[in-house]
């Protein structure tokens, strides 16, 4: 043999080694989401890749729904909950603050009363 045909060898033993490890990386891309995301099941999509690797990839697009579908925050809803009002602090819930928000209640209710008193007192029916 001489040096093109060992050079040929060489380039077709480095190419099939290049794709056997693109395949494998590309299999892990879920499971790399979901451990940057915390994912509560990251062991489980990790080996669902390597049997993709087996099973024709038929179950890899499955796997990456799985892993982008769970977020830290917010779970499974995917995103965190943008549109609720979190309370902002210890001080929100604090006795006194609550027990200040009855009293101005009960004035509101006792004005309001009052308010229709006067008009019941103005239209009688």
């Amino acid at each position: 043999m001489d040096f093109l045909s060992y050079f040929a060898l060489f380039v077709l033993i480095l190419v099939i080694l290049v794709i056997a490890y693109g395949i494998i990386a590309i299999h892990d891309i879920p499971y790399n989401v979901a451990k940057a995301r915390n994912h509560p099941h990251q062991d489980a999509i990790h080996y669902g890749g390597w049997v993709s690797l087996f099973t024709l990839h038929a179950i890899w697009p499955f796997l990456w729904i799985w892993a982008t579908a769970y977020h830290p925050e917010g779970g499974y809803a995917g995103r965190p909950n943008a549109g609720m009002a979190k309370e902002s602090g210890p001080e929100k819930s604090s006795p006194d603050v609550l027990q200040d928000q009855i009293v101005a209640l009960k004035k509101k209710i006792s004005e309001l009363e009052a308010d229709l008193a006067k008009s019941k007192a103005i239209n009688p029916k």
